[in-house]
């Protein structure tokens, strides 16, 4: 039988065995690795597509003027900057001619109808002389020869008074044809806007575009109170596309905004860049008009909601690995892999239709490459 005093020895022999074992266990075993890590938690996912290339926002009414003819430039009323009312006149070319045309056409104008209040008096004056012929032949103070007489000067006192009708007509049109030309000379505002560009000065010679050879504009005029961005999309995304969608616009003018918008247009065809994606136009407008003051011509990008999941479980996109795995931490700081069945997605979050639930962490990110199933890990702190 052993002593006490052996079975004293023996247990704390066996006590430094463990702690000791312990200690080396403590010294040998992997440190936990730190990781960043996701809460599942419920929110809404949104389907959506994005413009290819940065668009512009484009104004809804941009006119690059040119008088009707070519002439030298005698009045230049506005510079770049300014606004202008609807039917303002821009320029002037030299129009001392046709001004004197004009002015000859409405002497004529009213030449002919003062002939022609002579012809019509004198028709109305002998209408009435032949009435009174008529009347004396009837009772025989006159011969039935002066009624006759009477009777063809009326038809032809009328005659007369018709054709200068025709006559005034004619220089009435004379009037309206010197007008023309003038109004081909005169540059005027179709719209009200802002003065863009002004090409040209005093003294200088405007000419009209001709077909098929761009000629800069006299004066592009634009109306910046309407407005609305175009930016092209993947061709693969054109059949998701409709109008009405709701988007979101952003600036890179002003980072950290973003707008509400509304898919207005989607061009009927294809785009063809040469070296670049095939892409469709779209135009969304502006649900509401910015405060900000916004440039024709500023880049913006266009994030068109094809769909929309409202308070569903969903997970970081960043999460999710290779066959829609994730890796879930368990009660033992241990990562553990499971498998989801998702449902709608973006570059942001994904619907989790199963293999999660509410509350669950997941693995988002770890400074180690190779990171899996069984490791065991530490939460990344994070900055406050």
């Amino acid at each position: 039988m052993p002593t006490t005093k052996t079975l004293i020895r023996l247990l704390i022999v066996v006590v430094i065995l463990a702690v000791g074992g312990y200690a080396i266990w403590l010294s040998t075993r992997p440190e936990p690795i730190e990781v960043e890590l996701a809460t599942i938690k419920r929110g809404t996912v949104e389907s959506t597509v994005v413009n290819t290339r940065a668009g512009t926002i484009t104004a809804c009414r941009r006119a690059k003027l040119a008088p009707a003819s070519g002439g030298q430039i005698v009045r230049l009323l506005v510079k770049e900057g300014d606004r202008v009312e609807k039917g303002q006149v821009l320029l002037e070319l030299w129009n001392t001619d046709l001004a004197a045309q004009r002015d000859l056409a409405r002497r004529q104008l009213a030449t002919a109808e003062g002939r022609r209040r002579e012809a019509c008096v004198l028709a109305e004056n002998a209408h009435r002389e032949a009435e009174r012929t008529r009347q004396l032949a009837d009772r025989g103070f006159v011969s039935p020869q002066s009624r006759e007489n009477a009777d063809a000067e009326a038809r032809a006192r009328q005659a007369n008074c018709d054709a200068t009708e025709s006559d005034v007509k004619r220089a009435q049109a004379q009037v309206r044809v010197t007008q023309a030309g003038l109004e081909r000379t005169v540059l005027t505002a179709p719209f009200p806007g802002i003065v863009a560009l002004v090409t040209g000065e005093l003294g200088e010679y405007a000419t009209p575009s001709p077909p098929g050879i761009p000629t800069p504009p006299a004066v592009d005029l634009i109306d910046d109170t309407c407005l609305y961005v175009t930016a092209p999309m993947d061709e693969v995304d054109a059949p998701k596309l409709k109008t009405g969608q709701f988007a979101r616009i952003t600036l890179d003018a002003l980072p950290g905004q973003v707008f509400d918008g509304k898919v207005r247009r989607i061009a009927p065809y294809v785009t063809e860049v040469e070296k670049q994606a095939r892409t469709v136009d779209v135009e969304v407008d502006f649900e509401e008009i910015p405060k900000h003051a916004l440039l024709v011509g500023y880049s913006a990008d266009v994030e068109v909601v094809i769909e929309r999941h409202d308070n569903v479980l969903r997970v970081p996109t960043q999460a999710i690995r290779q066959n829609r795995k994730v890796l879930v931490v368990d009660e033992e700081n241990r990562l553990a892999e499971r498998s989801l069945e998702t449902g709608l997605a973006n570059w942001a979050f994904t619907e989790v239709i199963s293999g999660l639930k509410e509350g669950d962490k997941v693995l988002l990110s770890s400074d180690e490459e190779d990171v899996k199933a069984g490791m065991q890990i530490r939460e990344k702190a994070t900055e406050p």
